[in-house]
């Protein structure tokens, strides 16, 4: 999932491959706007077949927790 991650992200927000880490914040460290957070998001949804639910949202503030997540909705 991270590497779907790190292959997705950069389609969003101009950063170096190397600084998407499992600890890495989207927004302060991956500088993600809320608009570019829910395209995301959206994206994501639609490539995994899955449903985010909106007041999850409010937890993923790392990419590893957005890899937790998903990885839990897709068992």
């Amino acid at each position: 999932m991270l590497d779907k991650l790190k292959e997705i992200i950069p389609e969003y927000v101009e950063v170096e491959p190397e600084k998407i880490t499992p600890e890495a914040r989207f927004v302060e460290d991956l500088h993600f706007n809320s608009y570019d957070f829910m395209s995301l998001l959206g994206e994501l949804e639609e490539q995994l077949d899955v449903t985010i639910d909106e007041q999850d949202v409010l937890e993923l503030r790392t990419v590893g927790d957005a890899v937790a997540y998903l990885e839990n909705l897709k068992k």
